[in-house]
């Protein structure tokens, strides 16, 4: 059973008279454990597959399971707990709170899912050790190079161990030997039975992966794996 599967998915926005379509008939199947990569230029529809695959919106038309969970159907309370439960997310600008510590911000999702203080704080400590942030966990963000900012908001998706990471452009903010540091963090990630999924636009970070989905004009250009 493929944790993620598409079935012909469409995205359409409509602009006045216009339909725009960001994607026509993505179907794709993206197994546990597996570390892909997502890959187009501004404009290829990727960032649309993204939202959908991280439940951030729905297709216009098609299916979209996720972990056997008839994702594409749900109202968006239903897709907030999914998100919630299933998916952790890494984003190219982080997203922190700027007034909270390394801890506090990597407790957030364990908030919103309803655990105790004194778990949460458990939990939290074990995800920044994951990424060797523990000893930095009483520091706010402005205290934090780019590099560590990442990583919190990496042991922040871990925390509540999702089903897969969703990682949109995680080095785009970076210089290119943070960049790799990061890279080389999610390399540990997949060994330890992590799936990730990658969106970028650059080929030298999509080659980390072991597999390589290339959209152009919202279809699957190209579907590439690593030589063994």
């Amino acid at each position: 059973m493929a944790l993620i599967e598409t079935k012909d998915l469409w995205k359409t926005y409509v602009m006045g008279s216009e339909e725009i379509h960001a994607l026509k008939g993505v179907s794709i199947e993206i197994q546990r454990g597996e570390y892909v990569a997502i890959m187009g230029p501004s404009g290829s529809g990727k960032s649309t597959l993204m939202n959908l695959i991280g439940c951030l919106d729905t297709p216009s038309k098609g299916t979209y399971l996720l972990n056997n969970k008839q994702a594409s159907q749900m109202n968006d309370d239903e897709l907030a707990r999914i998100r919630n439960e299933e998916i952790g997310f890494v984003f190219q600008t982080f997203n922190l709170l700027p007034r909270a510590s390394a801890l506090h911000n990597v407790e957030l999702p364990l908030v919103y899912a309803g655990v105790s203080s004194k778990d949460r704080e458990a939990r939290a400590l074990q995800a920044l050790t994951r990424v060797d942030l523990q000893d930095r966990k009483t520091h706010r963000p402005n205290e934090l190079s780019g590099g560590q900012r990442q990583r919190v908001a990496i042991a922040r998706a871990l925390v509540n161990n999702p089903s897969i990471l969703l990682a949109d452009e995680p080095t785009g903010n970076l210089d290119s030997r943070t960049g790799e540091e990061i890279m080389a963090l999610f390399a540990k990630l997949h060994q330890g039975g992590n799936t990730i999924v990658l969106v970028t636009h650059e080929a030298d970070i999509a080659a980390h992966a072991d597999r390589v989905i290339h959209i152009k004009d919202g279809q699957v250009e190209k579907d590439s794996r690593k030589a063994a």
